[in-house]
């Protein structure tokens, strides 16, 4: 009968090392191909976002022309213009990026549109938390019957999206730079 040892963090790590296929060489990417796959990126993450905040302002829309909606105290009314500005807000910083595309195509721009976009899709993923949150909120005092637990319930779900959306960005990029320092 054979016993097996556990292997220290140390030993693994260097099992792993030996094991792992070799890196493939850096490519030799100039600064147009970089800038174009930066592009296709900003888009394919822009599709994403878009979608989202085009279905929540749908929605938003249509509630107005429910017959509860009627029913509503004026802090719930007063909610929902805001929400509805918000997510118009988070559309339009959420397309800016391909119309600021179209206003500047062939100028040899791109780096700089590239971006500017980066920054209206920051911007318009901050609105659209915001929008969520609002939205929430609104559903939430009607359903729950007050504030209080309503604002209760969106700081967790807010906490959750900050979580998501930034903490696990930035907890990666943390070990990352820890596994650079160890080497």
């Amino acid at each position: 009968m054979t016993t097996t040892r556990r292997l220290t963090e140390a030993e693994w790590r260097t099992v792993q090392e030996e094991t792992a296929p070799a890196p493939p060489p850096r490519s030799s990417e100039g600064a147009r191909e970089r800038v174009n796959r930066r592009w296709q990126e900003v888009l394919q993450e822009t599709r994403v976002a878009q979608t989202g905040v085009q279905i929540l302002f749908g929605f938003l829309l249509s509630l107005a022309f429910t017959p509860r909606f009627r029913e509503l105290g004026s802090f719930d009314r007063g909610l929902y213009v805001v929400t509805v500005v918000l997510a118009a807000s988070s559309t339009a910083a959420l397309i800016a990026p391909v119309t600021l595309h179209r206003c500047l195509s062939g100028q040899r721009l791109k780096d700089e549109v590239v971006t500017a976009a980066g920054r209206l899709m920051v911007c318009g993923i901050v609105l659209l938390a915001l929008t969520v949150a609002c939205t929430l909120m609104l559903i939430l005092n009607v359903v729950l019957g007050g504030v209080l637990p309503a604002g209760i319930v969106v700081g967790g779900v807010m906490l959750w999206f900050a979580l998501c959306w930034y903490g696990a960005a930035y907890r990666v990029r943390r070990r990352a730079q820890q596994r650079i320092r160890e080497r």
